[in-house]
């Protein structure tokens, strides 16, 4: 009996030394697409994905200091060429995996259209200098004129996530962030005109320093050329 179970004991050790990861470090507007991407992905490769969600930029200073991810896919280029300059995204990895959709939603439906944006209360939405989508709203309004009258109603967030927050608990009337987060809620959700701001174009890359490369091409791949893409497309991007 001891012998087996031993045995048992060891086969769990083993087990547990050979099951396959991939760790992400993902934009926040990705936190919602990303559970199913997760379990398709490792039903189809047998590779458990771990995700780290923050603000694009957050996400960056982190590879930069060299924490241990294994993939970035970020919510702009900018950031994963930045990376990619400095040799901490393997440049022949580098891709553009989607477009999001900047998207305005108000969960009480106070705000019809963008224009209407002055008569809101309180608008969140992320740090344009974190996160790309928080730029796109700012260059929207800018576009729109209405920056200015609007500016004193903002309250800002560390990502579009948390932003997102604001709205679902009752603190703002009106909210920035992406399509793909709130296209199934409740209340009024508007997509944005691209024509008002630069495209949304998110870019992934295997980290330079990742020790798991192989599965970290197994993920890249799977987004990009694979399931991923037909998941994204369902999800709210282009």
């Amino acid at each position: 009996m001891k012998t087996f179970l031993s045995l048992i004991a060891l086969a769990v050790i083993v087990s547990g030394q050979t099951k396959r990861e991939v760790t992400v470090a993902a934009a926040a507007n990705l936190s919602g697409v990303f559970q199913e991407v997760g379990r398709s992905f490792e039903a189809a490769t047998g590779i458990h994905p771990v995700f780290s969600f923050a603000s694009t930029a957050q996400l960056s200073m982190q590879i930069d200091a060299g924490a241990p991810f294994d993939v970035f896919a970020a919510a702009d280029v900018e950031h994963v060429d930045q990376l990619v300059k400095k040799r901490l995204i393997v440049a022949g990895s580098r891709a553009v995996y989607a477009t999001g959709i900047l998207a305005l939603w108000s969960p009480n439906a106070s705000v019809s259209r963008i224009e209407d944006l002055p008569k809101a209360k309180v608008i969140a939405l992320a740090k344009p200098e974190l996160a790309p989508y928080g730029a796109a709203a700012r260059e929207s309004l800018r576009k729109l004129g209405i920056w200015d009258r609007v500016g004193p109603r903002i309250v800002y967030a560390d990502n579009i996530s948390m932003a997102k927050q604001y709205g679902s608990s009752g603190n703002a009337d009106a909210v920035f962030t992406a399509y793909s987060l709130v296209m199934k809620e409740g209340g009024k959700v508007i997509p944005i005109s691209e024509t008002l701001h630069a495209p949304l174009d998110q870019a992934i890359g295997i980290v330079a320093h990742s020790k798991n490369q192989v599965a970290a091409r197994e993920f890249v791949r799977f987004l990009v050329q694979g399931k991923g893409r037909e998941i994204l497309r369902r999800s709210g991007y282009r």
